[in-house]
């Protein structure tokens, strides 16, 4: 499940992002606020704390942008 998730992460950064994907014509400087981007730090944590906590956090992250 870990593996999996990474993968759809990185393709969402690579092909999708608003920061690094195809939606970038969308938003030239970049859309997130952070310094690490709230995909890569999702992953980051799904590999430190695990796949459920590090999604609750990955998703708290991507909700404080509001």
């Amino acid at each position: 499940m870990k593996k999996i998730l990474i993968y759809l992460i990185d393709f969402y950064q690579s092909f999708l992002s608003f920061d690094g994907g195809i939606l970038a014509i969308f938003a030239p400087g970049g859309a997130c606020r952070y310094e690490i981007r709230c995909s890569e730090y999702t992953k980051q944590m799904i590999v430190e704390q695990g796949v459920l906590k590090g999604l609750i956090m990955g998703i708290k992250r991507i909700w404080s942008c509001r």
